[in-house]
């Protein structure tokens, strides 16, 4: 009975308190992803760390805040990647910052890159048979993110349309993310970093925090602390998790959806058997569709 006793009190109702910050920040390049990605950090507060691939852009803003970084060089494969947040956990910090998490998919060495090189190498020129492989070692990459201890905040680059505006003003918007479809489900809040105005506006925003357009200040960090720590339960996020689920439009983004929202929903039964639910019904719906396609 002793023992017993001792394994059930090791289980608690899972609350949000428990939750850690999952934030991408998205937009083109100059949008100052990174600046704000900083500010965001010191709202949060605690020990901050940096993976930057983009040649020291980030210790550019060491006077803003404390923080240590590690520059990470090409190749840019996931289990680098991986790496370093295992260590980051390992030496204790609160929030780790991955600038840029587009490097993992589009930079050298990369997962695009990776399975070219594997479908000449091994698969005769089938870059979709090379998948097989390639997709794997991202998705490891992702559980690592959803699973890892600290607050992660991502920047990814976007792929840059120029449009003229008023005034025959040459305006930068920011468009798809260079990361794999389906990434935006695997976070908790997705912002869109404009280029001129350093305004960000939510494209998913599961906090319910931001209604419009702001900039991006360290109270942005301040604000989604506290919402982090001022939860009971998952039951509030619930409804969007299966809907994220439920509108997947493919068996890739139907991955990234059930991912995410197992790890959100970890350790709170009735919600689990729900959203295993959800990903069973749209899987049996894309799956026919995939097939005779």
């Amino acid at each position: 009975m002793g023992q017993q006793a001792e394994v059930i009190e090791m289980f608690k109702k899972a609350e949000r308190k428990q939750a850690k910050l999952r934030l991408a920040l998205a937009g083109p390049s100059g949008s100052g992803k990174t600046y704000s990605a900083l500010l965001v950090a010191k709202g949060i507060g605690g020990k901050i760390a940096v993976l930057d691939t983009e040649k020291g852009s980030a210790s550019l803003y060491s006077d803003l805040v404390d923080f240590d970084v590690v520059d990470l060089t090409a190749p840019f494969t996931p289990e680098r990647y991986i790496e370093v947040i295992g260590a980051a956990e390992l030496a204790g910090y609160d929030t780790l910052i991955i600038d840029s998490y587009s490097h993992e998919w589009t930079g050298p060495g990369g997962c695009l890159e990776e399975n070219e090189r594997l479908a000449h190498s091994k698969f005769k020129g089938n870059t979709w048979a090379a998948w097989n492989e390639t997709t794997p070692r991202h998705r490891k990459l992702t559980n690592k993110i959803l699973g890892s201890s600290l607050h992660i905040i991502c920047t990814m680059r976007s792929k840059t349309e120029t449009v003229q505006g008023e005034g025959k003003k040459i305006i930068k918007l920011g468009m798809k993310s260079e990361q794999r479809d389906g990434t935006d489900y695997e976070f908790t809040v997705v912002l869109d970093v404009a280029h001129d105005s350093h305004e960000a506006v939510a494209s998913k925003d599961r906090t319910r925090l931001f209604g419009g357009y702001e900039v991006i200040t360290e109270e942005t960090g301040k604000k989604l602390i506290a919402w982090l720590n001022g939860g009971t339960s998952i039951k509030d996020q619930l409804v969007d998790l299966v809907a994220d689920i439920a509108s997947a439009k493919d068996i890739e983004t139907l991955q990234s959806a059930y991912a995410a929202a197992y790890s959100t929903a970890r350790g709170d039964d009735e919600a689990i058997a729900r959203i295993v639910a959800a990903k069973d019904k749209r899987k049996a719906e894309l799956t026919p569709a995939q097939e005779s396609a």
